[in-house]
């Protein structure tokens, strides 16, 4: 497992720095066999695509890309390229016949669980996980916004992309709170679930204010509030303590980290911190953070106190990944089998065309050669060039050509 992991973590930062990215790294023959045909070979789907602006340069990640780049050459479009690139990209979703996929962009910065137990000693220093929880506080802010309680806040869930601004993660546990109404269920992860949902209690937003003061002592102190790490103890011990014991605070926590987290894990819900009418307002206003432009941590303009370094792997082990895999079960039947043998007729799925392009794939694959320059739409034969000389076909030529897919 060692020996695996290092594998896999080396392959990970030769990726992550370009290694596979840039051409002398790739041999002639592996460039040759994923080399486009010519466009005059693809003169028959040429034809049959789509060609309105919404399908080639929106939908489309290889046809946005080629479209940007064609407004970069223009001075007048050039300005409206950089405003898009700066704005905060969407990820995407897709389904499988018996799960919904919420697909995230892979957080380089790995999750908050790994720099809190195995970067040094145990927990963070104060500022850090003021940022953290200030930034957090503006996420359960959003999703509360829509009616939602998230219901399983706890570090392995909190991610760090490459900046060190944190991102939420698997909302398998949220819920949407009916507007006027309130909700039951005994759900969440032993030593972060408030008592009124280990009770099963109806509640609304209140244990995430809970789950928000644990996470903020398990960042300071080193472990959770309930728990001490790699304690053995049973879970009804756990949860007994939940409800009926108070925890304890160290020299590690400032006057205002102490007050904040004990009216966060306040055990009951009317009294709790966020749940008093106010919600995240009168979490926003206490002292802990009077250091926090809040308008301008949510625009990303303050700079995260943590900057993840890309030539570091932010994972203990493979497994952390691998384990929650689901590959078992799955049966393809006529219909999958029609949508994958669109693949080869150019339709090319949006996930698999950021790849190509993220991986820098695409530029190998779309190397242009002297007949691919040729106007097929140039009338006087003397104004085209030469034809190329003939070359043997590349694997992607051959199988198009097999497929019917070239004149």
């Amino acid at each position: 497992m060692e020996l695996e992991n290092l594998v896999a973590n080396s392959l990970l930062l030769k990726a992550r720095l370009g290694g596979y990215g840039k051409k002398s790294g790739r041999s002639k023959k592996w460039r040759e066999m994923l080399k486009l045909p010519p466009v005059s070979q693809c003169n028959e789907l040429r034809q049959s695509i789509e060609k309105d602006y919404s399908s080639l340069c929106d939908k489309q990640p290889i046809g946005r890309l080629l479209f940007r780049q064609f407004c970069s050459t223009q001075h007048s479009l050039r300005r409206c390229i950089e405003f898009l690139d700066a704005v905060v990209s969407l990820c995407y979703t897709y389904e499988t016949k018996d799960a919904l996929c919420l697909v995230l962009t892979i957080m380089n910065g790995g999750d908050l669980k790994f720099h809190i137990y195995n970067l040094g000693s145990p927990g963070i220093d104060e500022q850090r996980a003021v940022f953290y929880a200030a930034e957090l506080c503006c996420g359960l802010e959003d999703l509360q916004r829509e009616r939602i309680v998230y219901r399983d806040l706890k570090p392995e869930n909190i991610l760090l992309d490459d900046r060190g601004h944190i991102r939420i993660s698997d909302l398998g546990l949220a819920m949407e709170v009916p507007e006027g109404e309130t909700i039951r269920g005994r759900v969440g992860t032993v030593g972060y679930m408030a008592p009124e949902v280990i009770n099963n209690e109806a509640y609304t937003y209140g244990p995430d204010w809970w789950g928000l003061g644990c996470l903020l002592y398990e960042m300071i102190q080193g472990h959770a509030p309930f728990r001490k790490c790699k304690e053995k103890v049973k879970r009804e011990e756990v949860e007994r303590r939940v409800k009926e014991d108070t925890e304890l605070y160290s020299q590690r926590f400032s006057e205002d980290a102490e007050s904040i987290c004990r009216m966060l894990l306040t055990k009951d819900p009317k009294q709790r911190l966020g749940c008093q009418g106010d919600g995240a307002a009168g979490v926003r206003k206490h002292p802990l953070f009077k250091n926090i432009n809040f308008k301008r941590l949510e625009v990303h303009m303050l700079e995260p106190p943590f900057c993840p370094d890309p030539r570091a792997v932010y994972c203990k082990d493979i497994m952390d990944i691998e384990q929650f895999s689901a590959v078992r079960g799955i049966y393809l039947d006529a219909a999958d089998t029609t949508f994958y043998s669109q693949f080869v007729t150019g339709s090319v799925s949006i996930p698999w065309q950021n790849e190509m392009i993220e991986s820098e794939c695409f530029k190998d694959i779309n190397e242009s050669e002297n007949e691919e320059t040729r106007d097929l739409h140039q009338g006087d034969k003397t104004c085209r060039p030469k034809p190329a000389p003939k070359r043997r076909r590349g694997f992607l030529q051959r199988l198009l050509s097999g497929w019917g897919c070239m004149s």
